[in-house]
């Protein structure tokens, strides 16, 4: 017997499987042959899938443009009527949403006008648990794609319109419930963010390992010193990207690998196997230096990240800065302090660079004030910050589990309603 007919049996007696184009009139989208721009910002709305890129409404009313009427003539696409459900069939497959109003989309789009017997609700729920099977039948190299044919002929579970909508009340409302959980779980995320930039300012200003501190002074032996006064700065090499490999001896270090904390070795990895003895000299790092990022995004903050090099075999690339300590200053305790907004504050101030691009340069970086204490209080905050943020991530870990599971139950939820066990 076929997958078809057992999945018949299965389902309740009033359920019947048909194929996808028999739920309503199937339609591809368009866009108008040439750019012209009486095309555009015309008066009937027109949608491409990036208009849903992150969008979590069930229903959507316009996109980024707008089309003519000369347009749509002029395209392959068609105006279809509010309840016409719009399912993106490349770049890429599975985006869902259901049409408010008459609206048109763009070829990345099949698009079905449903019958009287199929709610637009019950199908758009429907295709939202299909993207899986739906990308097992695209087809494509460059991108994925779903032809029509194969997307007409994807099967639908259908049963009467009265059990479709209890269906979908009864999806809406353990979604709803799954929502508040989510909702919550972002919010105790949020909170550990906050929690965790509290422990770094109480840190560095001495609370976390002396009560007695008064409010905007510094604890009895702490100074400001400039990070220059402490430690050596070096600033990286511009290699030639014509010479890079994809294995090697030394791998090089980009903007890309670093991230707060975090050394991301896998991304887009390129290696050398012989350097220069001179350019070794300058750009080979040690273990426990810290280097910081020094390009990015002008007003964004996306760059000025810092991490603690644990190996020898890496190199330093142009835009990244190194910074060694001499022997009474623990990198360690340097690193959690570039993480405050006591360091951020300072360091892009100095950010200079056009509408795009922000840049520090590396005056700056050795003259940013920092904290200085004695190297055994110094080891007790880096104990007391570790102890904390421990705590905080292995919280964090659960959070993220929560939410895995989360999205898990949501899916569970959308396969027992199309299998006719939901209610």
């Amino acid at each position: 017997m076929n997958k078809q007919n057992n999945d018949t049996k299965q389902l309740p007696k009033d359920w019947k499987i048909v194929k996808l184009n028999e739920a309503g009139k199937i339609i591809s989208g368009g866009t108008p042959s040439t750019a012209i721009q009486e095309y555009w910002n015309g008066n009937i709305n027109w949608i491409s899938p990036a208009d849903l890129t992150g969008y979590k409404k069930k229903t959507i009313i316009k996109g980024a443009k707008s089309i003519t009427d000369s347009g749509l003539k002029n395209s392959s696409a068609r105006l279809m009527p509010a309840g016409s459900v719009l399912f993106s069939s490349r770049a890429p497959i599975g985006y869902v949403a259901i049409a408010a109003d008459e609206l048109s989309t763009n070829q990345g789009f099949k698009s079905i006008i449903p019958n009287e017997n199929v709610q637009s609700e019950f199908l758009y729920y429907f295709l939202k648990a299909s993207k899986q099977s739906a990308e097992k039948v695209a087809s494509g190299t460059t991108f994925k794609e779903i032809s029509l044919s194969k997307f007409s002929e994807l099967d639908f579970p259908l049963p009467p319109k009265p059990t479709q909508q209890a269906i979908v009340s009864k999806i809406e409302e353990l979604f709803s419930e799954l929502d508040k959980g989510i909702e919550n779980l972002h919010t105790a995320q949020q909170q550990l963010k906050t929690y965790r930039q509290s422990v770094l300012k109480w840190a560095f200003e001495g609370k976390l390992t002396n009560e007695n501190v008064k409010e905007g002074e510094l604890p009895t032996g702490w100074k400001l010193v400039q990070i220059k006064d402490v430690a050596e700065t070096y600033g990286g090499y511009a290699f030639k990207s014509g010479e890079f490999k994809t294995q090697g001896k030394y791998q090089v270090l980009r903007m890309g690998n670093v991230r707060p904390g975090i050394l991301r070795y896998d991304e887009s990895p390129v290696f050398l196997n012989k350097v220069d003895e001179n350019v070794l000299s300058r750009s080979l790092l040690q273990i426990n230096d810290i280097i910081i990022t020094q390009t990015g995004t002008r007003k964004k903050r996306d760059y000025g990240f810092t991490v603690l090099i644990p190996k020898t075999n890496l190199l330093l690339n142009q835009r990244i800065a190194a910074i060694r300590f001499k022997e009474k200053y623990l990198p360690k305790f340097f690193l959690y302090f570039s993480w405050t907004d006591l360091f951020k504050d300072q360091f892009f101030e100095n950010e200079t660079g056009n509408v795009g691009q922000g840049n520090v340069g590396m005056k700056a970086v050795t003259e940013t004030l920092i904290p200085f204490c004695s190297i055994d209080e110094q080891h007790n905050i880096v104990q007391a910050i570790e102890s904390r943020l421990s705590v905080a991530d292995k919280m964090e870990e659960s959070i993220t589990q929560s939410l895995q599971q989360a999205e898990a139950l949501r899916q569970s939820i959308l396969k027992k309603a199309f299998e006719g066990k939901l209610i």
